[in-house]
């Protein structure tokens, strides 16, 4: 960082204690920057995740009881609770859940804590993506074309799409990442579309608020990275190529965006550094835009830090969670504009929890049972699991982030290459063969890629990832044993004596401190619905949300049975064959398992 062998990581009166209301890999790089500025880390965890990674990492961790995304860390009163508890000085929102919600920023704020993010006010203006759209175009930054108010019903959906021509995208307005994102073509979808963006939103943001807009035909997706602090000093750090993406959501991002003009990164630089400086924005943020035939346009605002970051930590040699936290402390920003520098070419590929087999990226929740990251010069991993954790259906299928730095593109591909075969993990089936078919790909080498390049042109077909068999080695010990008192985690070493099959006592973990993976399903590649002989089957851990069908009702094949939300994601289970429906086995809310049938087509 700037200056920092000329003073102290830690002033004074940076915060001491710091609660990070998230969890996984984001939760992890948090208390990583913290611990080396000397604040103390406060993790929060819900019943699926007591012994997770960031759990561990933490100095300390409070439980929120609850499994669902909505029952745990989207719980605003829970999590005051804790802060009282606690004694946090500040709170980090991470990316996701509470990242980009006013509310729960006010409620921080005023219970005197510091939000590690923008104001509320800012927040309020472009966490929301009509309003940002508003604020946008009130700045001379030119939008896709779209609304500029909450859907109210799907006839809104129709009236625009006959008036600027399909495809459209409806868009959640309080989130990001892709969800509750989903593309209408023609206007018998609006219907179903809408139904499934608002189901997917709520689940993930806790709110369902949609609006619609044009989907451009080929474009890139660049976003401008932007921080500012409380002193009216706002700067660009830097763009990132987040094209290579499937359900609108990335794969892999890289910074510089290559095939890029430096007159239109300035261009787009000034525009994302006018977009925040009309909200009042501080802190870590990011404006979006979509890029085509040499013209840019403004996508979103997304308030919060983003899961990409790395790559533009690698290009410019600083700590972006660093200067969030002297941000939010009242630090000004340590360089100026003309101080930033961007060297060689970075990428990040997302390791996901997904079978990518035939280009279908069905989730794969489940054990990990083995995780050996890549290493070498120029190679970070950002993880949220070890070997031993269990990838939860309840939430975001990231894994880990692999980041890769070298002196220009061409080596930095390379460098990814190397680094993605060097990388094991087995378990669960992950994106990492898909990974390889873009990176080694001429047209992602060429730059020729855009955000529908791998859902309508990169042929995964032929692709099949088949997790691994690998077993669990012998339980050792001493082991840690995990309680919880008043709500706050304790871990006590034990050293048990040796375990006998009829032993009642559940075994050690499989590390000293993980716990031992529960038994599930084969997560292999995902089997069609039913396989043709009447029996529709999941091929995924899930929760059913919807269920399409009727009994008796004729059906033909491909019509969706069931809507099963997995990992944060909506996916239709659909009929393998024409027929009758004569049996359902499951209403919404149920869980179910891989392989189950949930219902018999005749």
């Amino acid at each position: 960082m700037v200056a920092a062998s000329k003073r102290a990581r830690k002033v004074k009166w940076v915060f001491e204690r710091l609660l990070i209301a998230n969890r996984g890999e984001i939760a992890v790089r948090v208390i990583r920057t913290a611990r080396e500025m000397g604040i103390e880390t406060i993790a929060v965890y819900s019943d699926a995740d007591r012994d997770a990674m960031h759990v561990r990492y933490a100095d300390e961790a409070y439980s929120l009881p609850g499994t669902t995304a909505r029952d745990s860390y989207l719980n605003t009163e829970r999590i005051l609770e804790i802060i009282r508890q606690s004694g946090a000085q500040a709170v980090h929102p991470g990316y996701g859940f509470f990242s980009e919600n006013t509310d729960f920023a006010r409620a921080i704020e005023e219970v005197g804590v510091a939000f590690v993010g923008p104001p509320p006010g800012a927040i309020e203006v472009m966490g929301d993506k009509i309003s940002s759209r508003i604020a946008a175009t009130a700045t001379g930054v030119v939008g896709v074309p779209g609304t500029t108010e909450v859907l109210k019903s799907a006839e809104e959906i129709i009236a625009f799409g006959e008036q600027h021509g399909w495809p459209l995208a409806i868009k959640a307005a309080y989130g990001g990442g892709g969800r509750g994102m989903r593309v209408v073509h023609s206007a018998t979808e609006a219907v179903e579309a809408l139904a499934s963006a608002q189901r997917e939103a709520l689940g993930a943001f806790g709110r369902d608020e949609c609006y619609v807009e044009r989907y451009l035909t080929w474009p890139r997706h660049i976003e401008m990275q932007i921080i500012g602090d409380a002193f009216d000093n706002l700067l660009w750090l830097g763009e990132r190529d987040c094209s290579s993406q499937r359900r609108h959501q990335k794969l892999i991002e890289e910074s510089p965006a290559p095939d890029f003009p430096d007159e239109i990164r300035s261009q787009m630089g000034e525009a994302a550094v006018k977009v925040a400086r009309a909200c009042g924005y501080r802190n870590a943020g990011t404006v979006e835009f979509l890029y085509q035939d040499g013209e840019f346009y403004f996508l979103e605002m997304n308030t919060r830090l983003q899961v990409e970051h790395p790559i533009t930590e690698a290009v410019t040699g600083l700590d972006l969670v660093e200067l969030q936290l002297r941000v939010a402390a009242g630090e000004h920003l340590p360089l100026t504009q003309d101080q930033i520098t961007r060297n060689g070419h970075a990428i990040e590929i997302r390791l996901n929890a997904e079978d990518p087999s035939g280009g279908r990226f069905i989730p794969s929740p489940g054990p990990i049972t083995r995780f050996d990251r890549a290493d070498g010069l120029g190679v970070r991993t950002d993880a949220g699991y070890e070997a031993g954790d269990a990838v939860s259906q309840y939430y975001d299928n990231l894994i880990a982030k692999l980041v890769v730095w070298a002196p220009d593109r061409d080596r930095a591909i390379a460098r990814a290459i190397r680094a993605l075969r060097e990388t094991k993990l087995e378990g669960v089936t992950t994106t990492i063969p898909a990974d390889l078919a873009i990176l080694e790909h001429p047209d992602f080498r060429a730059a020729q890629h855009s955000t529908k390049w791998v859902e309508d042109r990169l042929d995964l077909s032929g692709l099949s990832a088949s997790p691994s068999t690998a077993t669990a080695e012998d339980p050792v010990t001493p082991t840690e044993v995990v309680a919880e008192i008043d709500g706050k985690r304790v871990a006590v070493k034990l050293f048990l004596p040796e375990l006998t099959p009829s032993t009642p006592t559940r075994k050690a973990a499989v590390r000293q401190d993980a716990p031992t993976p529960r038994t599930t399903r084969s997560q292999g590649p995902a089997s069609k619905a039913g396989g043709g002989s009447g029996a529709v089957t999941v091929p995924m851990q899930g929760t059913v949300v919807k269920i399409a069908v009727q009994v008796g009702q004729e059906i033909n094949a491909g019509d969706t049975v069931i809507v099963l939300e997995a990992m944060k994601m909506e996916n239709s289970i659909l009929a393998e064959r024409a027929g009758t429906v004569s049996e359902i086995r499951v209403k919404p809310g149920d869980t179910v398992g891989t392989g189950d049938v949930v219902a018999t087509i005749v």
